[in-house]
This record gives structure tokens, sequence and C-alpha cells, in this order.
């Protein structure tokens, strides 16, 4: 496994679980000075970023690209795969198709995660999992095309009322048949509704893409009382290769939240 750490260029985010903030260059300097393999990015629009600016960046400090979020979709442009209005599903779905065509080049996912939306009049849930299903369809086709792949994060239930655990995320992907979209595992979310994180996990191992790698409280690894070491045996069990990326909040400050990360990593994994 490799660990990465959160880059969030969304000033609508602020407040939010993102370790380091605002300037992708110094922020790429801290997360290689700390040791981090790779950088998940969140960036305010899919044209925001310069590739070849960013494709100097991740070389200059030996850093891959873990993935690329979508939190603007939401929190910037108010947009959702479960909206009532349909031109508004389909620029949703617009821009994260966009939002691949960035990060493909550098074999990067994408997530799917506050951009599902959820049920709310005058969309029922058996509605909003329709809209959410024929989204990630369509989606799901243009992952194909890039030779990428989607990542879908279940939330907790104070954020979205659709799918909220991985064996519920697990049941609805097979059910509509994606080829390119896997689950993204957030051990935060998690702690709110999994019975049990470790088995949650061994039980979708065949289905996750992608770990975010927070605490109990969402505060850097070992800074609140998830056992982890099991979570990481399942991890194991399943073959799961890819990255545990610290989407956490920066306290008590971004270094701090960095170096707690990077040293629990080190002590579970190795």
């Amino acid at each position: 496994m490799k660990s990465a750490v959160t880059i969030c260029l969304v000033p609508e985010a602020r407040g939010g679980p993102f370790v380091y903030w605002d300037d992708l260059a110094t922020a790429c300097q801290q997360a290689a000075a700390r040791g981090f393999d790779a950088v998940e990015i969140f960036p305010p629009d899919p044209d925001a970023i310069d590739p070849q600016e960013l494709r100097g960046l991740l070389d200059d400090h030996e850093l891959s690209l873990a993935a690329v979020g979508t939190a603007a979709g939401w929190l910037k442009h108010r947009l959702t795969l479960t909206s009532s209005e349909e031109t508004t599903r389909d620029k949703a779905i617009g821009f994260l198709q966009r939002m691949m065509d960035f990060a493909s080049p550098f074999e990067a996912p994408v997530i799917v995660g506050s951009m599902q939306g959820k049920a709310e009049a005058p969309v029922t849930q058996p509605v909003a999992l329709r809209y959410l299903g024929n989204a990630l369809f369509k989606l799901d086709e243009h992952a194909h095309d890039l030779g990428t792949t989607l990542l879908y994060e279940p939330l907790n239930r104070y954020e979205t009322n659709l799918l909220n655990t991985l064996a519920d995320a697990v049941q609805f992907l097979n059910a509509i048949q994606t080829r390119q979209v896997k689950i993204l595992a957030d051990l935060y979310h998690m702690n709110i509704e999994e019975a049990n994180l470790a088995d949650a996990v061994r039980n979708a191992a065949t289905m996750i893409g992608h770990v975010h790698f927070a605490d109990s409280n969402r505060r850097a690894p070992g800074f609140g009382h998830t056992d982890f070491l099991p979570i990481i045996a399942a991890l194991v069990e399943g073959g799961y290769a890819g990255y545990l990326s610290a989407e956490v909040l920066p306290l008590p400050d971004s270094d701090t939240a960095a170096r707690q990360t990077i040293a629990t990593f080190r002590q579970i994994v190795g």
C-alpha cells in the first residue's frame, strides 16, 4: 500500500477535511518532504490546473497523483447527479466527465462523493437512486473509453440518504453492472455507518479502489480511537495495493496532521 495526502484548492470547501490548502506548489513540496508517495487534489474546476504545471510538480517531487476529488462540483457549482432538474444532472455528468479527461493522463481516478446528492423533495429515494444509477452508468462508459477508473464514495447518513455502507454500494454497482466504477472506502464515514470496519472491508474487498485514511473524529490517524490494524489486515487479505489517502482535518495544523498521518502509516503498513 502507498501513502497519499489531500490538497484542496476550493475556497468554498474551507474548514473541510483536507490537509493542505490553496498553494499547489507549496503543498506538493511539503507532501514530498513528509515522505508521502502521492497527492490527492481537489480543484475548483476541471480546467483550473495546467496539466503541464502539475506534471512538472509531480516529477520534481517524485510524487504520483492518487486521485482527483470533485467536491467543487457541489460546493462551488451546486451540481448533483440526483438533482430534480434534468439540466443540472446533465451538467453534473459533464463536470465529472471533464474531470476524468483531466485526470486520466495521470492514471488517476476521479471521485464521486458529495456530487451524488441525496433524496429530497420533490425527488423520492427510489427516483434519486434511479438518477444516480443512470449517471454512474454514463460515467462508467466514459471511464471505459478513457481506460480510467471512477470512484464512488458511500457517505454517512448526515451527508446523504442514498447509499451509506460499503455493502449498499457493492449491491448497487453490481445491479447496474458497471465495469470501471470502484468503491472509495472512507474510514471516517465507515466509523459512523459500519458495525465492523474490517468485516465491511473484507466483504467489499474486490471492489475497493481507494481508501480515505482518517480516524474516528476525522482527524489524522492516531488522533482518534479507530483500531487500524484489523482494517489493514482485511485490505491486505483482499489484495488491496492502492493508496491510504489522508482526507482529514488539518488539526492542530496542516504540518502536524501530515506528520501524524505518515507516522501512523509507517507504523501499521511499514
